[in-house]
């Protein structure tokens, strides 16, 4: 079997399984993005083995992550953006300290060594980007604002994420340098300036031109995204931070709602796929040596993430109901946390027992979350016509 009938052949199974399980799913008022998390799990290399190397596909799925920040970033207007961060930054600051806190506390309580109490106490600290906007609605302006609330938060969660990436990558490469942490650091409003100058003197002039001929603008804006992505990691920065930067330089454009609305179902292609690789890459041989302890730390950040971001949000002003929403659709772990752990195993400060343990959790707050938020608010996966929002 040649590479092209191995890449189609995986296709078929993905695809035709989503199907089916996503079926059910719906038909049992279930999150879409459990069954895809499933089906991983079991068609991957742990399960029946039909999809016996999942790296192509991760890669593939990373590029959903890519095009879902890309088009967060075509619904903020880049004032409401600032100020919005502004306001965020201290509620971002107190609460990741907080779970950091309880991640700690919890594998030190299960006898793993101080440093993987130190690992698993950051991964804690953040929240999914792609299932807290992925079950967000966009077409309604009490939803605007809870996901520029959300927004806000995640992207600072983020920026604390890629300097613990950083730091992490610095203990693994003896030649980090003081200098390389400098440039990275002007990496970001470089970025910022170049997306600007080049969206102000080129791009909006091309889409003025040009704004009748759909497939060109279609064309247009994904080379866009993808070219802001890459240069944000050859910045030294993350290709996530690229593509939105790309999405939030369109935000002012009047076109930028038609780009948004005819990317989704790219978006989509992309998200099926990643959610598989989740799924796909967790070893079961590992599962009752961590079960317990990932169970307890799932629970307690499904519990305490909601109190806590609905506690400082309603202080910081916003109405009780909007500040318990955003703790709840904030409630579950990071997929950049998998991006720390696996970090951490690959330069040798965790073992690979701890890096299951959190996957497990993570995996397990993914599940509860979207029920949670599926089965109570508004989203466009819901099976109930009347939380059904796009």
């Amino acid at each position: 079997m040649n590479q092209e009938q191995s890449i189609l052949y995986i296709m078929f199974l993905i695809f035709t399984g989503t199907a089916i399980l996503s079926t059910i799913a719906l038909y049992t008022r279930q999150s879409l993005l459990v069954a895809y998390i499933v089906l991983g799990a079991v068609l991957g290399p742990w399960g029946l083995k039909l999809v016996k190397d999942s790296q192509l596909i991760q890669q593939t799925g990373d590029i959903g992550i890519i095009f879902l920040l890309f088009l967060l970033g075509l619904h903020l207007h880049p004032q409401d953006l600032l100020h919005s961060l502004r306001k965020m930054s201290w509620i971002t600051l107190v609460s990741s300290f907080l779970f950091f806190i309880i991640g700690f506390a919890v594998s030190y309580f299960f006898h793993y060594t101080m440093t993987e109490c130190l690992i698993v106490g950051i991964t804690m600290m953040f929240s999914s980007t792609i299932i807290g906007l992925k079950l967000l609605p966009t077409t309604i302006l009490h939803h605007q604002h809870t996901g520029e609330l959300m927004i806000s938060i995640l992207l600072l969660q983020d920026i604390i994420a890629i300097a613990v990436l950083l730091f992490l990558q610095g203990m693994g490469d003896l030649h980090f340098s003081v200098k390389q942490v400098v440039l990275l650091a002007a990496a970001f409003p470089l970025l910022l300036l170049i997306a600007y100058v080049f969206q102000h003197f080129i791009l909006a002039k091309l889409l003025m031109k040009f704004d009748k001929i759909h497939e060109y603008i279609f064309i247009l804006s994904i080379g866009w995204c993808l070219c802001m992505a890459e240069l944000a990691h050859l910045m030294g920065l993350s290709e996530e931070i690229g593509a939105f930067i790309a999405g939030v330089s369109l935000a002012t454009h009047p076109i930028s709602l038609y780009i948004a609305e005819s990317l989704k179902p790219l978006r989509d292609f992309f998200l099926v796929m990643f959610f598989f690789t989740i799924g796909a890459g967790f070893n079961f041989g590992y599962l009752p040596d961590v079960i317990f302890p990932a169970c307890i730390l799932a629970g307690l950040m499904l519990i305490i993430k909601p109190v806590t971001f609905g506690w400082l949000l309603k202080h910081s002003g916003e109405p009780p109901s909007v500040s318990f929403e955003v703790g709840v659709r904030l409630a579950q772990i990071s997929e950049f946390s998998l991006l720390v752990v696996f970090l951490a195993l690959k330069t040798g400060l965790v073992s690979a027992l701890t890096t299951y343990m959190i996957q497990a959790a993570t995996m397990l707050t993914f599940i509860v979350s979207c029920y949670w938020v599926v089965l109570r608010y508004p989203t466009p996966l819901a099976a109930s016509d009347t939380l059904r929002r796009d």
